[in-house]
């Protein structure tokens, strides 16, 4: 019966989503079953995190075909911990797209594709099999093409149509990679994989061209999660959103692209060894990781410095969110690079790059609410046309900074202790010797810079300054900023409180590099 807990937030997602859609032309009813889904949604998540905490993974057949052969869920520390954040954000999303989507918009059945959203975000860090991560992709996907260009203006319509083109392109290719993974391992159940990976002439595989195809899918990855040069729809998509859209693609989706990378080559991939004449001395060893850390290295680097310079350079509260998403990616990225190549660092580098993504999550889905807040008071968010923003609404201001704080690492909010950890990381990594490690602190420290930067200049311009004359004369929503203070809350409470968050942090992290555990929970009639 325990196991049966692990589909609990899967069912609820989807209940809800039916349900919203059933009662598109009812908004008060849509609103109300939209809410007590987005709370049933946390409760199932909550009531998954203990049962792993209890039983370490849980493993669900969802027919009467054992794994590999059946479609098969699971759920471990690092699973819960994604899950975790996405019950926070998601909730928090949904209170505000009550009050903040107009009795149209919801009638052209919002709530529902948001819902679905949500149900794909669920499926992609449940499922065990690479095929059905595909198929939660495009669940996840399809909603967000209709939320993105959900306004139909110019603007949205043109960025929609970017982002549908470059993920409909990234989902084709992520399909055929999927189909030659079967072709060369015989399988994409992700446990059996591994097994097989680590004992490739048992099985009859060739490792040379199973590295080629894990380099197409981590491209297809670091789309989704707009890792620099895959980053060209963050922008125009981030604005041309709903605010609660914008919310969850920073705060949630991007992360799915994440989790994949940690999923896939951490546990998966990481079990096959580089051929012959392809290792790179004191990169990591001969293990396919050793090939993708550099990569992982260079790609960070640069959305850590484009995002810096592009947010710097916007002239709009959201455009400054858009890029800041690129640059804090990048601060993301960064760890799990290092930890590709340096072994002895490997557990710490993923705690690191979860924790960043945590505070990450949390703090850009309440600093675009806050800007959305903005924008339904105000009717734009251009610098231009704010100013005095803290005299006028100072609970709105306080959320913002306490936002922007956080993403610049001020202590004790949790954002401190994921640059910390991110420092640490490479610190740790140049003690033992490891490549790149000088490069990755400087980085890292100009990051940082950048970051301070651009929110001193949004503080700056749109709520410091002299009042305009639409921000005297604005009137702000009560229910919109309340859901940005609670977020605002939280990450206060994650910073102070933040020992369980690491331990969850570091759990996860083992759970990513345990292959052995993973495979025996999943496969354990072929365990030894």
């Amino acid at each position: 019966m325990a196991a049966q807990v692990v589909i609990a937030p899967l069912l609820v997602a989807l209940v809800t989503a039916v349900l919203t859609l059933l009662l598109r032309r009812f908004s008060r009813a849509q609103r109300a079953v939209s809410l007590a889904g987005a709370l049933g949604y946390a409760a199932s998540v909550a009531l998954l995190v203990a049962a792993v905490a209890d039983q370490s993974i849980l493993v669900y057949q969802l027919s009467g075909w054992r794994a590999p052969f059946g479609i098969t869920l699971v759920a471990d520390a690092l699973s819960v911990f994604m899950l975790g954040l996405t019950a926070v954000v998601s909730l928090a999303a949904a209170v505000f797209s009550a009050g903040y989507m107009s009795e149209y918009g919801q009638q052209l059945s919002y709530h529902a594709l948001y819902h679905l959203l949500v149900v794909g975000v669920t499926g992609s860090f449940l499922t065990g099999d690479i095929f059905n991560l595909f198929v939660w992709f495009e669940v996840m996907l399809l909603s967000s093409y209709v939320l993105v260009v959900f306004y139909s203006g110019p603007e949205h319509t043109r960025a929609a149509l970017q982002y549908t083109v470059l993920n409909l392109i990234g989902s084709a290719v992520m399909l055929l990679a999927i189909g030659g993974l079967y072709s060369t391992t015989g399988t994409l159940n992700m446990a059996d994989m591994a097994r097989r990976l680590a004992n490739p002439a048992e099985f009859g595989i060739d490792p040379v061209p199973v590295l080629g195809i894990a380099a197409i899918l981590f491209a297809v990855f670091a789309l989704k999660a707009g890792i620099v040069p895959f980053q060209f729809w963050v922008p125009a998509a981030y604005r041309a959103a709903p605010a609660p859209v914008s919310a969850m693609l920073a705060g949630v989706t991007k992360k799915v692209g994440i989790y994949a990378i940690i999923r896939l080559y951490f546990t998966v991939f990481a079990a096959a060894s580089l051929p012959a004449g392809l290792s790179l001395p004191g990169f990591g060893g001969d293990s396919f990781l050793a090939f993708f850390g550099p990569i992982m290295f260079v790609m960070a680097a640069a959305s850590i410095v484009l995002g810096g310079v592009g947010a710097v350079s916007r002239v709009d509260l959201d455009g400054v969110l858009a890029y800041s998403s690129i640059g804090q990616i990048g601060f993301v990225v960064l760890p799990l690079a290092i930890a590709a190549t340096v072994p002895e660092v490997r557990e710490l580098g993923i705690a690191a790059a979860l924790i960043y993504a945590l505070n990450h999550g949390l703090a850009k889905s309440m600093l675009f609410l806050a800007s959305g807040t903005v924008r339904e008071a105000v009717g734009s968010v251009r610098f231009e046309y704010l100013g005095g923003l803290a005299r006028r609404t100072p609970i709105l201001s306080i959320g913002f900074f306490v936002g922007a704080l956080a993403l610049v690492g001020i202590p004790p909010l949790s954002g401190f202790f994921g640059k910390l950890l991110v420092f640490q990381t490479a610190a740790d990594a140049g003690a033992v010797g490891g490549q790149g490690a000088t490069i990755a602190l400087a980085l890292a420290l100009g990051g940082a810079i950048l970051t301070v930067a651009y929110f001193s200049r949004a503080w700056n311009e749109g709520f410091w300054g002299t009042q305009s004359e639409a921000v005297r004369t604005a009137t702000y929503s009560p229910t919109l900023v309340a859901v940005v203070i609670a977020l605002a809350a939280a990450l206060v409470i994650v910073g102070i409180g933040f020992d369980p968050v690491l331990r969850a942090a570091n759990a996860a992290a083992s759970a990513a590099v345990d292959r052995g555990t993973y495979v025996d929970s999943v496969l354990p009639e072929v365990s030894p």
